[in-house]
């Protein structure tokens, strides 16, 4: 993994949406120069503490972005190549960098590759790239049975044992690199077999040996996936539903559950870690009791992983995904022109967030930090995360109560909110007030 990545926190923005781009591509369309939009919230960015922007779909796509029907084109509704050099260069000015959204699971009906199929039928050059039949015959122009991903006939699935495919991946990604991005984020990995990844990511890094790869992956075996495809990192579902499940069930048991098996694969690699992203209901509507996301954001920032923050989520947005058509619109919003139009109320998670990255700047090796609980119950926890003998607090309190909980050679607040105190035997407690959380240090 790229030494950089150590000091990474993302800023997860999903272009298309942020931008106010149109929801589907009209090709007679003149390219809308709207990339330059983000330019706006790059200082916001910054003063939020990120060290870089995970941006999503940017290629071109008939609508949503992950029906890809160009790897090499910027999506004229985003912009053109210069409106891409134009935000890399901004996003160095500021010290950020950049990790592009890379759909090659599969493609849009729209993609060339398909058209000729469509047109020439198995005779077409790239017929090989899709998994295809033709039960009523191979006349060209006749439509043939098609792979698609996960029931969505919009999105031809690729042939991954396709060699030729391979070529056209490493290429792409080396591409976008050479112009200018850090990494890749790989939709859809886990539905991609594993040697076709360990076909392209020691090819791109051969080129790239600095960029950071991480696969999307939800369910499955993440510390193997990450051994079989030399990626960097895999998304930590199982992490972000236990944070939002315990809070609402008031049971930390199960976050406990869920921190043993992240220090398991912290022994494998650094996950990248959430509590929100562009295919999920935000954090502020998923929680039950509002007064739980501080709780959220505290667990996000002191245990390993690289943390992604949606855009949004650090100004307290709400969003509800959907089942249905357009049902991730209510995530996926556009922004305004810049910081300044957004609503008062946000600010104040703005401000905890930028208090907990600082806080994650102070200490680095949070990045690798095992977690271990000292003390659990259904309502309250403290835990030690540590690497080393580095070591902090966090302790959490879900009930109505005032509760004291251990904090075991404390000396210091460090965020959130509590009282240090001793008890008869002179060990050193913390009284939490009701629903409340800190983190301490030595």
């Amino acid at each position: 993994m790229p030494a950089w990545i150590d000091h990474a926190v993302w800023w997860h923005v999903f272009p298309l949406g942020f931008v106010g781009a149109e929801a589907e591509a009209i090709s007679s369309s003149p390219v809308a120069h709207r990339l330059a939009h983000l330019h706006a919230w790059l200082d916001y960015a910054v003063e939020l503490g990120v060290s870089g922007l995970a941006l999503g779909p940017i290629f071109a796509a008939s609508t949503h972005g992950y029906d890809t029907v160009d790897h090499y084109r910027i999506d004229p509704r985003l912009g053109d190549d210069a409106d891409f050099d134009a935000l890399v260069q901004a996003a160095r000015a500021r010290g950020l960098r950049l990790l592009l959204d890379g759909v090659f699971n599969h493609v849009g009906l729209g993609h060339p590759a398909y058209r000729e199929v469509l047109r020439r039928g198995p005779e077409a050059d790239r017929a090989n790239w899709f998994k295809l039949s033709w039960p009523r015959g191979t006349a060209s122009g006749t439509e043939p049975d098609y792979a698609c991903f996960e029931g969505h006939r919009q999105l031809v699935t690729f042939n991954h044992d396709e060699p030729e495919l391979a070529d056209h991946v490493t290429s792409v990604m080396r591409h976008w690199l050479s112009r200018g991005a850090d990494g890749w984020r790989l939709d859809a990995a886990y539905a991609v077999p594993r040697h076709f990844w360990s076909s392209v990511l020691p090819r791109v890094r051969e080129t790239h040996p600095d960029a950071y790869i991480v696969g999307e992956v939800i369910h499955g075996d993440y510390a193997g996936i990450v051994r079989d495809t030399s990626m960097d990192a895999v998304t930590q579902y199982e992490l972000w539903k236990a944070i939002w499940s315990a809070l609402n069930d008031r049971n930390l048991f199960e976050l406990d559950h869920a921190l043993e098996r992240h220090n398991r694969f912290l022994d494998t690699f650094v996950p990248l870690t959430f509590v929100g992203n562009h295919d999920v209901t935000r954090i502020a509507s998923r929680l039950k009791d509002d007064r739980h996301l501080p709780h959220a954001l505290a667990i996000l920032f002191t245990c390993g992983g690289t943390p992604s923050i949606y855009a949004g989520d650090e100004q307290a947005l709400r969003g509800v995904k959907e089942e249905r058509v357009g049902g991730d619109d209510a995530v996926r919003p556009t922004f305004p022109p810049t910081p300044t139009a957004l609503a008062p109320c946000g600010w104040s998670t703005y401000r905890l967030h930028q208090c907990l990255i600082g806080l994650r700047r102070r200490y680095p090796w949070l990045h690798r930090a095992r977690t271990q609980q000292v003390h659990l119950t259904n309502e309250q926890a403290v835990l030690t995360i540590s690497e080393g003998s580095q070591y902090l607090l966090l302790a959490m309190n879900l009930s109505d109560d005032t509760v004291l909980l251990p904090a075991s050679n404390a000396s210091l607040i460090e965020a959130g909110a509590g009282e240090l105190t001793a008890n008869a035997d002179g060990a050193t407690q913390v009284r939490i007030g009701s629903h409340g959380w800190a983190v301490l240090s030595a």
